[in-house]
């Protein structure tokens, strides 16, 4: 252990960790790069006492412009391997992968993978807090092209909330802003001002705005250059967080299979160095990560 991580520096030495030593049986964080990192420091402030196995699919990354097909098929081989990894509770912490592959795996794959085990996404939680916030039952959602394409947040919100009208906007230029690092530079105002007042044309009434991506949290703080201060602006993490909370609670035959050392692994499909060189904006602190291979 090195400042709360648990080092692991190669595949074998993961393998050995998580599956040879099967005492351990994390609870599953996954997303298609960074962003759910966001969400994963959330959910370790909330409850610190599980171990957690964060997997980044960074060489298939972004998934956000991809078609449906394709990011069901990489989520749904993410999950495989996380259920490989002695996972029985997997939160896919990607709305892109949330809103495209989640119904399906839940409807369909996990009868016969695994019956016992469960895979969450962060669409449904988000939009079931959604009307304790807005007033004037005018929300306003910022996500990626394949969030906003896929009408999840727009089908859930209705379910819950049928008097809720939700305007949507995408923002294809927010993540890899975020990801090369220049979303704090004069760049960043300029696509965040456009799609801010784009949003704001659609409703004068709008009264609450959602971060429906992971990485957008990044960009709380030009955000609210730009947002007027009377609207209010969520992000997922605490959300999240609180709804795992509550789902453990509520399952306790799932919490009894998720071990509790504290401790806690960073994986990702692509280089480890640059992972870890970028994990940092994401997750607060210093990230030591090991290269894994997904298998199709």
């Amino acid at each position: 252990m090195e400042n709360g991580f648990l080092i692991l520096e190669s595949f074998s030495v993961l393998y050995h960790y998580f599956c040879v030593m099967s005492v351990k049986q994390p609870i599953g964080i996954f997303d298609s790069g960074y962003g759910g990192l966001t969400v994963m420091k959330e959910i370790l402030k909330k409850l610190p006492q599980y171990d957690y196995l964060y997997l980044g699919d960074n060489a298939r990354a972004p998934y956000g412009n991809r078609s449906f097909d394709t990011v069901y098929q990489y989520t749904l081989e993410c999950v495989k391997w996380f259920f490989k990894n002695h996972c029985h509770l997997v939160i896919l912490a990607c709305n892109t992968a949330s809103a495209k592959a989640l119904r399906t795996i839940q409807q369909k794959d996990l009868e016969m993978l695994a019956p016992e085990k469960r895979v969450l996404g962060v669409i449904r939680p988000t939009s079931e807090m959604i009307g304790s916030f807005t007033q004037t039952k005018q929300v306003g959602v910022l996500a990626t092209n394949g969030t906003v394409q896929s009408d999840s947040y727009v089908i859930e919100i209705e379910k819950k909330y049928p008097d809720i009208v939700v305007h949507q906007e995408a923002c294809p230029m927010w993540v890899p802003l975020i990801e090369n690092n220049e979303h704090t530079g004069p760049g960043a105002d300029y696509f965040v001002k456009k799609h801010i007042d784009s949003l704001l044309s659609k409703s004068g009434d709008i009264d609450t705005v959602l971060l429906a991506c992971t990485h957008y949290p990044l960009l709380t703080n030009t955000i609210r250059k730009f947002l007027p201060s009377d609207i209010q602006l969520l992000s997922q993490g605490e959300i999240v967080a609180d709804s795992l909370a509550d789902y453990l609670q509520r399952h306790p035959e799932m919490e009894k299979k998720c071990t509790k050392n504290a401790e806690y692994a960073f994986c990702t499909t692509d280089s480890a160095i640059d992972f870890d060189n970028h994990a940092r904006i994401f997750f607060g602190e210093s990230v030591r990560s090991a290269h894994v291979i997904i298998a199709p």
